[in-house]
């Protein structure tokens, strides 16, 4: 059953309002998975030798085409969380780690989109074209040795204003995983929320 919030939101009316769909957690293990293989990827293709040009060239194709991957997941990311409510955060949850819960959450989908962003645009004032997974894309900027540079650094900045959200997004993971024990993580599908009511049925007292 579907209805519209008063916020505009399409939600789902379920017998577990306190989990988001499976679709957006599928979403999000989907998403941390192939920011880990960047980072890993990003990392260990530096340390491949220019010559003979084939593998290096090979790894930095595969890297940008896990970025345009990682950009189309997150658009959609961005349309689905647009259209469906995520789970309330408990009220319990002082102010200031709503605030920060929410600031961190939002700072993840902005650099996620952006960063890949930027290095598509990087590689396409580049000169050379930009292959997904073998495919040639239109070139449609042209070389720019100036503009390559400048997204060289915003690449490089966003790389690490992303690993520093990460990390704090890390930290509230176990804040609330394993210190609180909140059942907050029960959200993405980690667990039970607290006060959750067990399926089974009381046994029934025998009669006397």
């Amino acid at each position: 059953m579907r209805m519209i919030g008063s916020c505009g939101y399409a939600t789902e009316m379920s017998a577990n309002p306190t989990r988001y769909s499976r679709v957006a957690i599928a979403l999000h293990w989907l998403v941390a998975a192939l920011v880990v293989g960047q980072f890993a990827l990003g990392w260990l293709m530096q340390e491949i030798a220019k010559q003979p040009p084939g593998p290096r060239a090979a790894a930095f194709n595969f890297h940008k085409s896990l970025g345009l991957t990682l950009l189309a997941l997150m658009l959609l990311r961005l349309a689905w969380r647009a259209t469906h409510a995520p789970p309330p955060l408990p009220a319990a949850m002082p102010a200031w780690q709503s605030r920060l819960a929410h600031g961190t959450h939002w700072l993840l989908y902005a650099t996620l989109i952006a960063l890949p962003l930027v290095g598509y645009l990087g590689s396409e004032f580049s000169g050379y074209p930009v292959k997904y997974f073998g495919i040639t894309l239109p070139t449609w900027l042209g070389k720019n040795p100036q503009a390559k540079d400048w997204m060289s650094g915003a690449h490089l900045t966003l790389t690490w204003v992303l690993a520093g959200t990460v990390t704090l997004h890390l930290a509230g993971v176990v804040k609330h995983g394993l210190v609180d024990g909140d059942g907050l993580l029960a959200r993405m599908g980690i667990g039970r929320p607290r006060g959750a009511i067990s399926s089974t049925p009381p046994a029934t007292p025998p009669s006397r």
